[in-house]
């Protein structure tokens, strides 16, 4: 494997952004090759099988960039396909719900930990058997907030709607008195401060975008495979690419990176192709 090919990141929509922030401030010389499925986000509300198969055909997209490893900077992604997608290729696949089950279970004092995410995130119960895994005596309290990703994709990170929907949404876990939520869905460290103000002070928020990065740095070193160039012009270490919209992306990688992006491409995500029958034969 080339340490110097690109790491593959993909989500179901500009919220990965997030990860891609974070891995840049981790391992900042790594190439990235980013995928946002912008034409059918969001996946929190679509069945397994379906994210199995758009995961399925994001790999054999990211296989044509050669990259060296995969980020699933997508909650839901993580819960419905990391397993199989990491059995079906010889390069490390990480997913973003097992580094933040670990940051909450070290943060939490009373056991008592929240989880928000899509739809699909919370009904798997990945992030309750993961932190149970840990201590067994945890409660954990999880909370579907599927609006949360379309008010972030729309750009209503400070928006009077947002306030109204995350109000409604928390009520519940403040109830509960939690003293520790994990942002289960990578859109949402974009509402953070509204996240905050509307859960409390005595809430430690976690971000699993930073110790997701965390976690792909450790497994380049043990794979020895960090990146030996380094490039002047930091832009040119990036490619983005979308399925819809690839103005989007650019705005929105504008306004979170600490360097400005010039062009995003769109693809046909469609023409990457997998035999999911095949794959279900196989495994």
């Amino acid at each position: 494997m080339d340490r110097n090919a690109p790491v593959g990141v993909f989500d179901s929509g500009v919220g990965g952004m997030t990860v891609v922030r974070e891995i840049i401030r981790q391992i900042p010389d790594e190439r990235i090759v980013y995928f946002g499925d912008t034409a059918r986000v969001p996946y929190g509300s679509k069945s397994k099988e379906t994210v199995l198969h758009y995961a399925r055909q994001i790999m054999e997209f990211l296989k044509t960039q050669k990259v060296k490893a995969v980020v699933v900077a997508c909650n839901t992604a993580t819960v419905y396909a990391l397993e199989e997608i990491s059995r079906e290729t010889d390069i490390p696949v990480i997913g973003v719900v097992e580094p933040g089950a670990r940051v909450a279970a070290a943060a939490t004092k009373n056991g008592r930990i929240g989880v928000i995410g899509t739809e699909g995130t919370i009904k798997s119960g990945l992030y309750a058997s993961y932190l149970k895994q840990l201590n067994s005596s945890f409660e954990v309290i999880g909370k579907a907030c599927p609006l949360f990703v379309p008010l972030v994709e729309e750009g209503l990170w400070h928006d009077s709607v947002t306030d109204e929907i995350a109000r409604r949404y928390l009520k519940e876990l403040k109830e509960k008195e939690i003293d520790t939520l994990i942002m289960g869905c990578t859109h949402y460290p974009l509402i953070r401060s509204t996240i905050k103000r509307t859960i409390g002070d005595g809430v430690s928020l976690v971000n699993p975008a930073y110790e997701t990065a965390v976690q792909l740095r450790r497994v380049l070193e043990w794979e020895d495979l960090i990146r030996e160039e380094h490039s002047d012009n930091i832009a040119s270490q990036y490619e983005f690419y979308v399925s819809d919209s690839p103005e989007k992306i650019q705005k929105f990688a504008n306004s979170i990176l600490s360097f400005e992006i010039h062009q995003a491409h769109q693809i046909n995500i469609e023409e990457y192709t997998y035999d999911d029958d095949r794959c279900t034969d196989n495994h």
